[in-house]
């Protein structure tokens, strides 16, 4: 099974745009189909564009709304949790690892909530699937980068999960024998329906607390023309998708 779930990553890149058009148009070349060209050329360009991304963020997943301190007060939250999103293992800048863009962003909010509710932090994550077994886990490089911000250190450190199910799975191993079944729940809003079914799974109560929200600030006719940030965006609400069908 293992085996299986390590090529996860490769899987599911071969079949996001980024790499199906190109080999799909490759294949329309060879072949001298015209027609499968010119659609998958469309098909490539539509996912690039950033008001793409946005809409099939509002139409393929679920929406979850921001929360605020009072929502943590109301459904008594014990804990906030932060889930992984990569790690940066060669950091020339700090000369150690330090966590993605998008990693950081989610425990910069965590650590909003966790001070503004005066609530622990746990952070689940260890080395993904597609990670070289010599990376520092994520938890691990998480608890650095609070402490370079001079931020309080995390009170649970979940760092060997390698995907969001066991994300989930071994983060309630470590917070509910302590009594921790109310959580905060910190990840992208993207992220966020998979995450919340994930967790819920495994036993606790989940108040979403999305960040990272998909849109754009660019003109309408920007938001139309082709970008590698526009493709990034799509093939990430592409993937949310095809994870929650197989939740299903």
């Amino acid at each position: 099974m293992d085996f299986l779930l390590s090529l996860k990553p490769t899987l599911t890149a071969l079949v996001l745009p980024a790499a199906s058009a190109p080999l799909l148009l490759l294949i329309a070349c060879i072949r001298g189909w015209r027609r499968m060209f010119v659609l998958t050329w469309v098909l490539l360009w539509l996912c690039s564009c950033q008001a793409v991304a946005v809409w099939l963020s509002l139409h393929l997943l679920p929406q979850v709304k921001p929360i605020t301190g009072e929502d943590l007060k109301r459904n008594q939250v014990q804990a906030i949790v932060v889930l992984g999103g990569g790690v940066n293992s060669q950091a020339q800048e700090y000369g150690q690892p330090t966590l993605a863009p998008e990693a950081m962003a989610r425990l910069l909010y965590g650590d909003y909530l966790s001070r503004s509710g005066h609530l622990p932090i746990a952070y689940s994550g260890g080395k993904g699937w597609a990670a070289p077994q010599s990376q520092a886990t994520e938890a691990e490089v998480a608890n650095l980068s609070l402490a370079r911000l001079g931020a309080a250190p995390l009170k649970w450190q979940e760092d060997q999960s390698r995907d969001t199910r066991e994300n989930a799975r071994l983060t309630a191993a470590l917070l509910q024998p302590e009594g921790i079944h109310r959580i905060a729940l910190v990840t992208h809003a993207w992220h966020m329906p998979r995450s919340v079914k994930q967790f819920e799974s495994a036993g606790f109560h989940v108040l979403p607390a999305p960040m990272g929200y998909l849109n754009s600030d660019a003109s309408p006719w920007l938001q139309w023309i082709p970008s590698g940030h526009g493709l990034r965006d799509t093939s990430l609400i592409l993937r949310e998708w095809l994870g929650l069908l197989l939740i299903h």
